[in-house]
């Protein structure tokens, strides 16, 4: 299958919402990217609907109609009956002014094709009398039945879609004509190339409107009125209804809308005891009024549901009737590649993601699968990875975090604004001597710790960085470094407990001030016994110098 959706890598954020919201999952995760995997996918375009970073696109196919009406060949517009919802009470003749200025030969209302569809319904009902009528106006909806209930097959009615139906019959009016279908729908682009000859180009309104906005073409209000059209309805929910006879009073008619209640209602079907009724079945909540693109860009359910039934006729279209072999349409299984794993694959897997018992599966929904086991199974075909579970990322996270903070030989407080403790560990409970978190959690820091150093930080915004402090009430001394986290609004206090060091520091300055002491001491003593010795020096040489004196004398007497 052409791929008509398609992913803008850069934008695709991993917020997993779009396989939140896909009703059948067919969305692969890669490196953190978003990818639609084209053979499961049924193009109702809710992940592009709902995509908060618009990373999602619709294939732009303006220029293939720029070619065609460069041919020289005519090309004739298929205006979805949800155009006069779109474009805010226009009605045809201005939508054909527009169309005229941008080239085209004409545009018509696709309402004219639904008429020659429902009244081949009417037929079949009436005819046929098949046990289960499921309408095949839907794309989406016969992509949903030919993928995921090929049982169902055999209820879905085996005739054209409007779109296809009308642009056949202007084919047949002019021969040489080529056809654009202009609507709020995704799906209708794979119809077109899935069923060639028919329908040559799609444009959805974005398109169109886009398009009109570059030529400066401006839609000319008029007011939008009609006497016939009934099937202009067909574009709300149970309007294929209202637009049908619904004669057959052995049949139960009824409609359903929104993709999860038509697989809810596929379901039912496939489980039997289902008889005798026509089911119009619309994958967009509120039928095509709600289309992909009008929901992204022009939402308003009672005010378009308003638009439409204002504008519908209370007649049918006078149409001619085609053979009925030229309004079939064959609808095949197309079958995916869905390889179911084994129930000890399934159970290794979710062992990888710390399910380890069935009380583990939370089935929370968080990774976009209904519950653990289908995540386990995605992970098993490769269109999810194990970071897409949010509880075992959290645990994770958690357990690694618990873990170096409880093992760390640091002290680490966490207090909030008000000063209140929010987290400690263990090393910081062993310092200040207190016996259990419990007994601190969610008091003020003054209990344990001075406030004064917190308040600064916060109010101040100058961290402290390796402080040495001395806590007297605990005989401490800490290396502490306080930060404020401003994202989360924390003040986060580390203690490094340097008591030994200090102890030992001063035990080393003690020591060198007692070995100075009693160097000094020595000092002073050694003085002292040099003094003495020069003393006693100086008078034994005074009383050698009196003695030589005398004998000198005595001497030269003689």
């Amino acid at each position: 299958m052409t791929e008509f959706l398609k992913l803008k890598k850069s934008n695709c954020k991993n917020c997993y919402k779009c396989i939140r919201n896909c009703p059948v999952k067919s969305i692969r995760f890669s490196a953190g990217q978003a990818n639609i995997v084209s053979d499961e996918c049924v193009l109702c375009g809710q992940c592009f609907v709902i995509c908060p970073q618009n990373a999602k696109e619709i294939v732009n196919d303006v220029e293939k109609v720029k070619v065609l009406l460069a041919s020289g060949q005519p090309v004739y517009a298929s205006l979805a009956p949800s155009f006069i919802a779109n474009y805010d009470g226009i009605g045809i003749e201005a939508m054909e002014k527009a169309l005229k200025k941008l080239g085209f030969a004409g545009a018509e209302e696709t309402a004219i094709g639904a008429t020659i569809v429902k009244k081949e319904y009417d037929r079949m009902l009436a005819e046929d009398k098949p046990e289960i009528l499921i309408s095949s106006c839907c794309h989406s909806v016969n992509l949903l039945i030919q993928k995921y209930f090929p049982s169902v097959l055999p209820y879905l009615a085996d005739v054209v879609s409007p779109m296809q139906a009308h642009c056949l019959e202007i084919k047949r009016r002019v021969p040489d004509a080529k056809t654009v279908f202009i609507g709020p729908c995704v799906a209708k682009k794979d119809e077109a190339a899935r069923y060639p000859g028919a329908t040559d180009v799609v444009l959805t309104f974005e398109e169109l409107t886009n398009w009109l906005k570059e030529e400066n073409i401006a839609l000319e209000q008029e007011p939008a009125s009609g006497e016939q059209g009934k099937a202009r309805f067909f574009p709300t929910a149970g309007g294929i209804l209202k637009s049908m006879e619904c004669s057959q009073q052995d049949y139960t008619y009824l409609a359903i809308d929104g993709m999860d209640n038509c697989i809810a209602a596929l379901k039912d079907i496939e489980r039997g005891g289902m008889s005798h009724c026509f089911i119009e079945m619309s994958a967009c909540a509120g039928s095509c009024i709600g289309g992909p693109v009008m929901e992204k860009y022009h939402r308003s359910p009672v005010r378009d549901y308003a638009a439409v039934s204002h504008y519908a006729g209370k007649q049918d279209f006078t149409v001619n009737m085609p053979d009925q072999q030229h309004m079939q349409k064959q609808h095949t299984p197309l079958y995916r590649n869905d390889r179911k794993p084994s129930e000890a694959e399934i159970q290794a897997i979710l062992r990888r993601i710390g399910k380890t018992k069935p009380e583990d599966e939370l089935n929370c929904g968080c990774c976009g699968y209904n519950t653990c086991r289908e995540k386990a199974i995605a992970v098993f075909q490769g269109k999810a990875d194990m970071t897409m579970c949010l509880p075992f990322l959290k645990d994770k996270a958690e357990s690694f975090s618990d873990t170096i903070i409880n093992n760390t030989p640091n002290g680490i407080i966490v207090i909030n604004e008000e000063m209140e403790v929010q987290q400690i560990n263990k090393a910081a409970l062993n310092i200040m001597n207190i016996r259990l978190a419990s007994d601190v959690l969610g008091e003020q820091v003054v209990r344990i710790l001075d406030p004064t150093p917190f308040l600064d930080v916060k109010q101040y915004g100058h961290e402290i960085r390796d402080r040495r402090t001395y806590l007297a009430e605990y005989k401490r001394y800490v290396d502490e470094t306080i930060v404020y986290d401003k994202e989360y609004r924390v003040l986060i206090c580390i203690m490094r407990d340097v008591t030994s060091e200090e102890t030992e520091r001063e035990r080393k300055e003690a020591f060198s001030r007692q070995t100075v002491e009693t160097a000094d001491k020595v000092v002073d003593k050694q003085m002292r016994i040099v003094q003495e010795i020069a003393s006693l020096l100086g008078e034994t040489a005074a009383e050698t110098k009196i003695a030589l004196t005398q004998l000198k004398e005595s001497i030269d007497h003689e």
